[in-house]
């Protein structure tokens, strides 16, 4: 009997997602009609690695976690890059019965303790880019050799069993999660997003069927893995609709060789943030292969705002659309996207129509806001997790009657279609004039000679705060501040062109991809 194709998926009674239950079975439909389709591309030496070598390097780890003490439901920190660990780590984890909490490897000794010890983790599976540093749990190596014919050996001996007693909020675990998310933010700060095996699948579903993944598609891993960008819409999806993943050298995105990698796996799209769009676009003069590139289906933006002008400049240069979603740890990941062209309408500037969800923009007593009328964004629906752990009160405050209050400003068109206007914690208030940092940003980077910018509040005895802007200038090109300044005058009320400008080598980012707004502030506003 002939596997369908992608093609065959999207065309025949329309498009069709995988059918999953969560992380425990999304490779099982792969595994049995597809077992040596490759499924992974990783290492320095681009090995494939088949959906048959993948799943059994999954039951491998499942099998030895069986003999650790810990029990369904119980939590495991995931501390690793982009790494054929990782995947192996995280599925044999899902198969043993357990949670898993993803977390970034470059933290410091601190926070990863300091998370670890909130979540009450029993243990931690470590992957090659994970430091040798104390952790208060017992942390196991895993480690996956693959070899150049696409067999996989795992090797995971843990020393010693998890630990017997630990506090935090794993309590409130059971065997229905799938994964713990960190917010983005300090240890201080970052909150527990548990996720069911229900809201990884309704995830992943929703993903597929946006952009209709099948097994002829392909991509390379940008995002991390520990965040819900990389993790849902690049590793899940793609491995839930039997499609590729190539893995780079050292589990991390290099612009260097990304092009290379796009070429090797034979990409049909793939999926960054703002950030990484904009170097790619910097250095696609001198670096992008051009008619040797591979042929896009579509391009993706997410985990941040990407101007209009960036967004046109990429579809440019790479020959594809660049479709902007939308969407929150908390809605595990995508909420909104805009539709594949023939599917719907492109309107750049907005991030999409829901995709799975329900979105909903009210005002500040909780009613709906007419058309094109600003409040803030709800999201109700499948994907929405059921609050954060440990945290009663920021549960309260965030999840009413099971809607999701992003915090969000935007609006509503007559299509259905969401813009974003700006976070309202990041809201600059000059005088009583509510200023929103996002939209001067748009602005700012429109202007020729702008690579990206960040607007931040500048304290004032007078108004109470100014309005501020650090302006990373494209490379190559010559503009001065007073030249963006009039550009911003003849665009922004004059309340909210910025009383101070200053022009900056780089801008901090989140290992998530969004702009570092505390970091800005801390480092521009003084």
């Amino acid at each position: 009997m002939a596997v369908p194709t992608a093609a065959s998926v999207r065309d025949a009674d329309g498009y069709r997602p995988p059918t999953v239950t969560g992380l425990v079975d999304l490779l099982d439909r792969q595994v049995r009609e597809r077992p040596y389709a490759r499924a992974l591309v990783v290492t320095g030496d681009r090995v494939h690695l088949s959906y048959r070598a993948l799943g059994a390097a999954a039951d491998d780890v499942a099998a030895r976690l069986a003999g650790t003490g810990l029990r369904r439901g119980d939590a495991v920190g995931l501390v690793g890059a982009n790494t054929a660990e990782f995947a192996v780590a995280l599925l044999g984890a899902a198969r043993a019965g357990l949670v898993a909490a993803p977390l970034d490897p470059g933290l410091p000794e601190s926070q990863l303790s300091a998370r670890l010890e909130a979540l009450g983790a029993r243990a931690a599976l470590l992957g090659p880019a994970a430091a040798a540093v104390p952790l208060p749990v017992p942390a196991w190596p895993v480690r996956v050799n693959v070899s150049r014919a696409g067999t996989a050996e795992v090797e995971l001996a843990p020393g010693a069993p998890a630990a017997p007693h630990v506090r935090g909020a794993s309590g409130e675990l059971s065997g229905q999660d799938a994964l713990v998310l960190f917010t983005a933010g300090t240890s201080e700060r970052a909150k527990m997003v548990p996720l069911t095996h229900t809201n990884v699948a309704a995830s992943v579903q929703a993903i597929c069927a946006t952009y209709e993944l099948g097994p002829d598609d392909a991509t390379v891993a940008v995002m991390p893995f520990f965040h819900g960008h990389g993790l849902f819409a690049a590793l899940l999806a793609s491995l839930a609709s039997g499609g590729c993943v190539l893995l780079p050298e050292r589990g991390r995105f290099s612009a260097g060789t990304f092009w290379d990698d796009m070429r090797v796996v034979s990409a049909t799209w793939f999926t960054a943030a703002p950030a990484i769009h904009e170097i790619l676009l910097d250095r696609s003069e001198r670096e992008y292969p051009g008619p040797q590139a591979p042929t896009l289906r579509f391009v993706r933006s997410s985990s941040a705002p990407l101007n209009t002008a960036t967004q046109r400049a990429l579809e440019r240069t790479f020959g594809a659309p660049l479709l902007s979603a939308y969407g929150m740890t908390e809605s595990s990941h995508q909420a909104t996207s805009e539709p594949l062209t023939g599917r719907g309408l492109l309107k750049h500037g907005l991030v999409g129509r829901p995709t799975g969800v329900e979105v909903r923009v009210v005002d500040r007593s909780g009613r709906a806001c007419p058309v094109d009328v600003e409040g803030e964004v709800w999201v109700h629906g499948p994907t929405v997790a059921r609050g954060y752990l440990g945290d009663r009160e920021g549960t309260s405050s965030t999840f009413v009657d099971g809607w999701l209050r992003t915090g969000d400003l935007g609006a509503l068109d007559e299509d259905g279609y969401l813009s974003l206007t700006g976070r309202i914690n990041n809201l600059i208030n000059r005088g009583g004039e509510k200023i929103s940092p996002e939209h001067v940003e748009d602005i700012l980077a429109g202007c020729p000679g702008v690579a990206e910018a960040a607007v931040f509040a500048v304290p004032d005895p007078v108004y109470g705060q100014r309005v501020g802007a650090a302006v990373v200038v494209r490379e190559g090109e010559s503009v001065e501040a007073e030249e963006i300044l009039r550009y911003c005058r003849d665009r922004l009320a004059a309340f909210e062109v910025p009383d101070r400008l200053e022009l900056v080598a780089a801008l901090p980012y989140t290992a998530k991809g969004g702009l570092d707004r505390k970091a800005v502030q801390a480092r521009y506003a003084p």
